[in-house]
């Protein structure tokens, strides 16, 4: 039986010190796992968009704080974990309903990036990625949408993934667009990256991986600090599948990576507002400036851009879902750069959001799982190098990135 500390008693007896703002003010609960199961003595802490009942669902958003009660049940991911034996130590925080990939929220404030001190920690995963970065938790769960775990995962230095759409059940979650939404976890080695893999993955039924990609296009788009381990990590694959591998780029068919990003924002920015545009109509919220520019613009997508969105969305998808086959998988970054400046201008964040949405977008077009293995760049910043594989192939992807990373620190 889990058992959950009330508010008070957990106020007085919380086991963290949140020396680095990851957690909302009204997250810090615990609720231990059940005794002896695979993922016993193991802390996490969950996104402020998944409910634990009896507690409200944040968002990042005090306006969406008081305008909602609290939940009735919890996420069935947070059940699992507690089933299997993790504690969960409250709630952290989000970018605003998850409409940001930078880490800064208005209200709360920017949860402190110890991998990368004086930069953002990425959003809107923002302080699940900070708590982990920390070591102030084992492991933490995240959304991704547009980019929202793999984006801090490379900035913090971290395990994480998106999920194959649909794998993991999105209920009991905020939602930003359901139909690009997946829930997911950021660890910070590799070993409680997989535990916790094996408790949430159904068994991949994928065959063994033999083709291995690199998407140049998606390459071209991230900076050079990122090059160096993208080109480490598929020589690694290209030893262990030497039947096929090439480099090729991920768009196809006339278009390119900055019309599949126009696409993935239409489509995802009217699914967006239908989701929230009544609420944000009833209770006016206040957004920060950058997060209300998206509702802004969301809220100006008309049913024909949306439908239009959603047609090229489908030839998309079926072009890289081709590509990969059954058993490709492709390198690729996981964010265009290393984490802004704390201090960098609107223009620099914005400018690179654009070419790290060029990257994200395609395994969110088409639906694909995505794992972001850590590295450090030259200049001793931290890097995320992806492996993209077949829808459903989640599982095998993890023990592939695991297994690819402890060769490749060994030197092999």
């Amino acid at each position: 039986m889990n058992t959950q500390t009330s508010l008070a008693e957990a106020e007085s007896t919380f086991p963290i010190v949140d020396s680095v703002g990851a957690w909302v003010p009204h997250g810090r609960f615990v609720i231990a796992g059940r005794a002896g199961g695979p993922l016993a003595g193991l802390m996490f802490a969950a996104k402020d968009l998944f409910d634990v009942a009896g507690h409200v669902t944040g968002a990042g958003n005090p306006d969406w704080l008081a305008t909602h009660p609290a939940a009735t049940a919890s996420s069935p991911l947070i059940d699992s974990l507690l089933a299997a034996g993790a504690t969960l130590v409250g709630k952290t925080l989000t970018d605003e309903l998850a409409y940001s990939i930078n880490g800064d929220n208005v209200h709360y404030g920017t949860p402190i990036n110890t991998r990368a001190p004086g930069r953002v920690p990425g959003g809107s995963s923002s302080g699940s990625a900070a708590a982990v970065a920390a070591r102030l938790c084992d492991f933490a769960l995240g959304t991704d949408t547009g980019g929202s775990t793999r984006v801090p995962a490379s900035y913090c230095g971290l395990w994480g993934l998106r999920t194959t759409h649909g794998l993991l059940p999105a209920s009991a979650m905020v939602p930003l667009s359901p139909g690009f939404d997946t829930p997911t976890w950021l660890a910070h080695d590799a070993d409680t990256f997989r535990r916790v893999a094996e408790v949430l993955l159904p068994s991949s039924t994928t065959p063994q991986f033999r083709r291995a990609f690199m998407l140049t296009d998606m390459l071209e788009q991230a900076d050079a600090a990122f090059h160096a381990a993208a080109e480490q990590v598929f020589a690694a694959l290209g030893r262990s599948m030497p039947t096929w591998r090439g480099r090729v780029a991920g768009s196809s068919e006339g278009s390119d990576l900055e019309a599949w990003r126009q696409t993935y924002i239409m489509a995802s920015g009217y699914q967006a507002w239908q989701v929230h545009g009544a609420w944000i109509g009833q209770h006016q919220p206040v957004f920060g400036p950058a997060v209300a520019g998206r509702w802004d613009a969301a809220r100006r997508i008309s049913d024909a851009a949306a439908a239009a969105a959603v047609a090229r969305q489908a030839g998309i998808a079926a072009a890289v879902r081709k590509l990969l086959g059954s058993d490709g998988v492709a390198v690729v970054p996981s964010a265009a750069g290393v984490a802004p400046l704390l201090t960098a201008s609107g223009d620099e964040v914005d400018q690179l959001r654009a070419r790290t949405f060029r990257i994200a977008c395609v395994a969110g077009l088409a639906g694909l799982p995505q794992v972001s293995i850590p590295f450090m760049s030259a200049d001793g910043l931290p890097v995320g190098i992806s492996l993209l594989g077949p829808a459903g192939s989640d599982r095998a992807l993890v023990d592939l990135a695991v297994d690819l990373a402890v060769t490749l620190m060994h030197g092999i």
